[in-house]
């Protein structure tokens, strides 16, 4: 465990739970990492994400946070109905902008501080339904081995729910415009993935291709055969592209 580790916790109205926001690092430009889908705020710790990003934050490049994962332990486990899930995907990105995003700015003593995301798996998806909905706050995103299309998760197949619309980039995206599209039109989604067991390359190029028919700047990279969708290989991904976007 790092010395520098800050947890901080408190009851959400909006997910109706107690919360947790971790923090390591002391300076630098901060990193909202979301878990993957049963995550919690500590789980890249314990899967020694920090150890492989300790030489990052001991420089000051990088100060990482995260927080649990609300919805996507909500839709893993069936809590309530299709509806109240689809429900919680919505209030937990409501709770990222409203309630984390204001915590990272009152830690970083900058209120206008901009924010970058990152996530594997279930929370690529996070990442970049944020940074999509709201791209006055988050600048760049890292999405791992994402999975964008959540129709296949719910047991269900009534999606006609604001809910589900407002909270799934797949779908919204192609309706943006105005301010906000000009606004995401300056940032960047960088999508990484292997194509090895368990990997669908595919859906980050389906989520790439919706961005780029709206002129989203994205990039897709594939690591190929050789990197499964698996840890070991985010604990590559990762810190090899912040290294690269912090030099």
């Amino acid at each position: 465990m790092r010395g520098d580790k800050v947890v901080e916790r408190w009851y959400s109205e909006r997910v109706q739970r107690e919360v947790t926001m971790a923090r390591w690092g002391q300076f630098g430009q901060p990193v909202l990492v979301f878990p993957t889908a049963g995550g919690d705020a500590e789980e890249i710790e314990r899967w020694q994400m920090l150890d492989v990003l300790a030489p990052l934050l001991d420089a000051g490049k990088i100060k990482i946070y995260s927080c649990d994962s609300v919805a996507g332990k909500a839709l893993v486990s069936r809590e309530g109905s299709p509806q109240h899930q689809m429900w919680l995907h919505n209030m937990f990105q409501q709770y990222v902008r409203h309630e984390v995003v204001p915590a990272i700015r009152t830690d970083c003593k900058s209120p206008e501080q901009e924010i970058w995301v990152a996530g594997a798996s279930f929370g690529a998806y996070h990442a970049v339904a944020v940074q999509c909905r709201w791209p006055d706050v988050i600048a760049k995103t890292i999405a791992l081995s994402g999975s964008y299309d959540l129709k296949r998760f719910y047991e269900t197949d009534n999606f006609d729910n604001n809910d589900f619309f407002v909270s799934s980039p797949l779908h919204f995206v192609p309706h943006l415009s105005g301010r906000h599209l000009d606004v995401l039109k300056t940032r960047f989604i960088q999508f990484t993935s292997g194509e090895g067991r368990a990997e669908a390359l595919w859906e980050s190029w389906a989520m790439a291709n919706v961005l780029g028919r709206q002129g989203i700047p994205n990039h897709v990279d594939s690591w190929g055969p050789e990197w499964p969708h698996d840890w070991l290989t985010w604990r590559r991904m990762l810190p090899q592209i912040l290294g690269e976007w912090t030099k």
